[in-house]
């Protein structure tokens, strides 16, 4: 919890996540990205998941420096048939992924819960919807003119990110940018906007960043845990009162979403008015 409120990160070790299952999907995940662009894109188009090519694009005026493919992953039945079908074990590989990211992130919710003095299965209930990014970012020959992400925060419950071998994750503390270590195994969780809200701001989420290396390659899965469209987000009631009242509004998660989209997709709401109560 401690962690949560100073930074809105923690690293996860002794998951139960076994190390194959972890070091497959980063192998097939690299796999698909080292196929030609022109391939992962036509199949993209095809199946209906996302891709976004490629290393040099332009978003509020920055330099990117990424691939990266985006599809939703739960509920697992009714998302594998829009996954991407070359490499042809991704689907295995990724479903196997998918299932114990799933089971750990309903741990890490529970915790929550108990740490926040919510109801039990309080914040599972409206963990129905889960995506799956996963990104590349290529050795960079002049990293002082790009990043690999902008600063943003995600508007998420939590993001369980896998970082690989390669650094290159930061975050804001105290308006320095502060480079986040790589704990061997382990998974980085950070705090989405929507567990900021529903903990009435006890928890923080943080702004990151990405930024790129002149001689490495960096591959990340990251898995965000999001609301139900229609979830009503909003202070948990048991931790306001007349002493401690509510930091912000009731919105639906879908409304949060529809309003955060008008300051564009790396702006954080919260801190531009769309949420606050006061």
């Amino acid at each position: 919890m401690k962690a949560g409120q100073e930074f809105g990160f923690f690293q996860v070790i002794n998951h139960g996540v076994a190390k194959e299952v972890m070091s497959r999907a980063m192998e097939v995940v690299k796999e698909l990205f080292d196929m030609p662009a022109e391939e992962i894109c036509k199949e993209a188009n095809r199946d209906g998941w996302v891709y976004m090519g490629s290393t040099s694009h332009d978003i509020n005026g920055v330099h990117l420096w990424r691939d990266n493919i985006k599809h939703q992953c739960h509920p697992l039945e009714l998302s594998m048939q829009f996954w991407p079908q070359n490499p042809t074990r991704y689907r295995e590989v990724v479903a196997s992924y998918v299932v114990h990211i799933r089971a750990l992130s309903l741990r890490i919710l529970e915790a929550i819960c108990e740490g926040l003095g919510l109801e039990k299965g309080h914040l599972e209930e409206m963990s129905q919807v889960q995506f799956l990014t996963a990104s590349n970012y290529p050795p960079c020959p002049n990293p002082g003119l790009t990043l690999g992400l902008i600063k943003h925060v995600d508007h998420s419950l939590i993001t369980i990110l896998f970082q690989g071998t390669t650094d290159g994750l930061q975050i804001l503390k105290d308006g320095h940018w502060i480079g986040v270590e790589l704990v061997p195994d382990s998974f980085l969780v950070n705090i989405g906007s929507q567990i900021e809200i529903i903990s009435n701001g006890k928890l923080k989420c943080a702004e990151h960043r990405v930024v790129t290396n002149p001689k490495e390659a960096r591959t990340t899965i990251a898995t965000f845990i999001n609301p139900l469209p229609h979830c009503i987000i909003e202070p948990a009631r048991c931790l306001v009162n007349d002493s401690d009242p509510p930091l912000y509004a009731s919105m639906s998660f879908q409304e949060f979403v529809d309003a955060s989209k008008a300051f564009g997709p790396h702006t954080d709401a919260l801190q531009n008015g769309v949420f606050p109560q006061n």
